[in-house]
């Protein structure tokens, strides 16, 4: 615990330091009159905090998400009162619900002006309450440092999640006690104070490992957030277990490792990884909600088609979908060292779900799909783009993928080589518009990363404004919009179940390359797959921020790795 020297500060000031105590380096936002004056005290003391000024406080909220969970530090996003407010929402229960740690702090009329018509006078604490772990609103200027701790305590421990501060105008004016500007080192990052397992339930566990005869792994985004990544590595090599994820679990594992089988789940799934979940006697979940989208909704596995145990830091996740074997309320990465210190080094037995399995399935996943990234069709396959980008990232690149056709195919082809958070995508709640904001928060979260966003075009109209965020930083973002005109997921889903009534799906068609070359970014437009590779190239080699335009296959007509359209 440190304590600052004592000195008198308003309530705006106390906020700062409170922030800059829990080691914050960045606040992605956006001003507002309520917000005058944290913005000054922010412009006055020395903290060593950097502003980014976003163009909608949803972006904000996107990008600090997007610098959480790639610098493993807690997210702090700001804005104003009333529609900043309500605009920041959604980025907060995406957070929250994907167990990310941000901090919303959204100021507030006076606490004097509730009840008098004040502008943008809304009742805070109710509307965040369900969004968030944690909402607080600040009544009094000396409650701001406690508050602020018990903010960070709770984002940080347990399971992760969003955190929301009502600041009132008046409340920055106030009063605070300097004495009482203290923090814990350990809150500004995640996760903090990680909870171990009980030794009986590890002990369980480890006999219904060994009894399995052809047990799968399934991996939630709980294994990257805890950093269980080599634990989860000895226990599947030591018992020969093939490995799946959900889409948030990819880093896990090296999706080139021998026992890694791939994403499981109607988004992302293919029949030869589907196979195993049928084939398991015991399925592992690890850090995974075995939600709608990874089981197919409950029919992969089936309820009673075999055993299932869970490891998780949420008991609240344990058993709510499926009957459990053996249960571990736990932190990933110490569960699973427990674990393997329990199994020791056993002779697997032999099982048919084996590495010789996971390697051809994956030979009859990835024939199919590069017999299709072959063609020279026009529009372009999705598979054509997924393959060239694969081929030119390095296994350092940052990929954020929006939801709609990018998600499925990336997901399912484009390989994850390196442990750890290197893809990812917004699967809680899947609004689009998100990969381009939180494409800046990953480029401030992980210094000297590629990074890479690929979107719809519907996703690109959600958040276009944020490209003047881009260019007026400089950042060296490459940004890649699939575009085919319509809401191509939904579309689909009119194709498939409701016999091709097709209704308000489709848009006009736009040249993104040209609005991003107003906005001041370098751009290409990609019509002929035989230009996809060198122009994607040039956009990845550019030195500043760079948008490419292909024209793309609409998902109605394509062979995407989507077992059912309503998840």
């Amino acid at each position: 615990m440190k304590k600052a020297q004592p000195n008198a500060l308003t309530g705006a000031e106390a906020m700062v330091r409170m922030l800059q105590g829990h080691g914050v380096k960045h606040i992605f936002g956006l001003c507002g009159d309520t917000s005058l004056p944290f913005y000054d005290a922010l412009h006055r003391l020395n903290h060593g905090i950097t502003h980014i000024l976003s163009r909608d406080e949803r972006s904000a909220a996107y990008m600090a998400d997007g610098y959480a969970r790639v610098s493993g530090k807690v997210g702090v996003c700001e804005g104003p009162s009333g529609g900043g407010a309500t605009y920041i929402a959604p980025g907060l229960v995406e957070a929250n619900e994907s167990s990310i740690p941000i901090l919303a702090i959204t100021t507030d009329i006076s606490v004097g002006a509730r009840g008098r018509y004040a502008l943008t006078e809304l009742d805070q604490s109710a509307m965040f309450r369900p969004l968030t772990k944690w909402n607080g609103v600040i009544e009094r200027a000396e409650d701001i440092p406690k508050m602020l701790r018990a903010a960070f305590r709770e984002m940080t421990t347990g399971r992760p999640g969003a955190a929301h501060l009502a600041l009132p105008f008046d409340v920055q004016k106030g009063a605070v006690d300097a004495t009482d500007i203290w923090h814990d080192e350990d809150l500004g990052r995640h996760p903090a104070w990680p909870t171990g397992p009980d030794p009986a339930a590890i002990t369980k566990l480890a006999a219904v490992l060994l009894a399995a005869k052809n047990p799968v792994v399934v991996c939630g985004g709980g294994v990257v957030l805890a950093g269980a990544e080599g634990g989860l590595i000895r226990l599947i090599e030591q018992l020969e277990i093939p490995v799946a994820t959900t889409i948030s679990g990819k880093g896990s594992i090296p999706e080139d490792h021998p026992l890694a089988l791939g994403v499981v789940g109607s988004n992302g799934g293919v029949p030869e990884t589907r196979a195993f979940m049928e084939a398991a006697d015991l399925i592992l979940l690890i850090g995974c909600r075995a939600g709608s989208v990874t089981t197919e909704r409950w029919r992969y596995p089936s309820p009673g088609a075999c055993k299932v145990a869970h490891i998780d830091s949420d008991p609240g996740v344990i058993g709510a979908n499926y009957p459990t074997e053996a249960a571990v309320v736990s932190d990933a990465k110490l569960a699973l060292a427990a674990l393997n210190a329990e199994i020791g080094a056993p002779t697997p037995p032999a099982r048919d779900l084996n590495e010789a399995a996971v390697t051809a399935a994956k030979t009859a996943k990835f024939a199919a799909f590069h017999a299709l990234a072959q063609s020279e069709e026009r529009p372009i396959r999705p598979e054509r783009l997924v393959a060239t980008l694969s081929a030119l990232l390095d296994d350092s690149t940052v990929v954020i993928a929006d939801p709609g056709t990018p998600c499925p195919y990336l997901s399912a082809y484009y390989p994850v080589l390196r442990a750890g958070r290197q893809f990812f995508s917004n699967r809680a709640h899947g609004a689009l518009g998100y990969s381009l904001p939180a494409s800046v928060g990953a480029y401030y979260g992980r210094p000297g990363a590629k990074i890479v966003a690929v979107m719809g075009d519907g996703s690109f109209g959600f958040n276009a404004g944020e490209l003047e965020t881009v260019a007026r930083l400089g950042l060296p973002i490459t940004f890649i919009v699939v575009s085919n005109g319509v809401f191509g997921w939904i579309k689909a889903g009119q194709k498939s179940g409701f016999d091709e009534r097709y209704f308000s799906v489709d848009f006009s068609t736009t040249d993104h390359a040209r609005v991003a070359d107003a906005f001041g970014l370098q751009t290409w437009r990609v019509e002929d797959p035989d230009e996809l590779h060198t122009k994607l190239a040039a956009a990845l080699n550019c030195p500043g921020p760079s948008l490419v335009d292909v024209v793309c296959q609409p998902l109605q007509e394509a062979n995407a790795p989507v077992s059912e359209w309503v998840a």
